[in-house]
């Protein structure tokens, strides 16, 4: 859809005026040589950089052994899903396995909205002269370095410390792994 969107632009050539129509020329700026030499030298620090991993992580791409279907392990997810596997554990699984997912999706797709309108409520009910632009809020700030905080606290339980069981009121012990 965007292609054919980009390709009818190109088609049709600039539509309406443009910025640099009413500019002179000695105060616009030359895009090949200024804007276009960081990208090779971006390049070559990733491949660079690429190279080393593959170096100093060799030992890891080494084959392991085998897949054996008989033997009994327990499968584990991977590391992005850690925290949502630890929170799970922490309730009745349609509430933290479901429900506050969907909700937390949901939420985030939802929040611009959320923060265009219920914002100035927020703003005029504390007396505040308007709402905070989006990189100086304090509020959704706190909430967003909260939820942030939650999800690494789990992520780092489940990896660094397996075996830490702490004791919860819903059903008895949590532990890590």
């Amino acid at each position: 859809m965007l292609a054919a969107y980009a390709l009818v632009c190109l088609l049709f050539g600039p539509i309406g005026r443009q910025v640099t129509d009413d500019m002179p020329e000695s105060k616009t700026h030359p895009s090949f040589p200024d804007h276009f030499w960081p990208y090779p030298i971006l390049a070559m620090a990733v491949l660079v950089t690429l190279g080393l991993l593959a170096v100093v992580g060799q030992p890891l791409l080494q084959l392991g052994q085998a897949a054996d279907p008989r033997a009994a392990i327990i499968p584990r997810p991977e590391w992005y899903f850690l925290s949502l596997f630890q929170f799970a554990k922490l309730g009745p699984a349609l509430l933290t396995s479901i429900l506050v997912p969907a909700a937390l999706v949901i939420g985030l797709i939802f929040w611009p909205l959320l923060d265009a309108s219920l914002g100035p409520r927020v703003a005029r009910r504390l007396g505040w002269l308007s709402w905070p632009a989006p990189k100086r809020n304090v509020i959704t700030g706190t909430m967003w370095i909260a939820g942030l905080w939650i999800i690494g606290l789990l992520t780092l339980w489940v990896a660094l410390v397996p075996q830490l069981c702490i004791p919860w009121f819903f059903n008895g012990p949590v532990c890590g792994g």
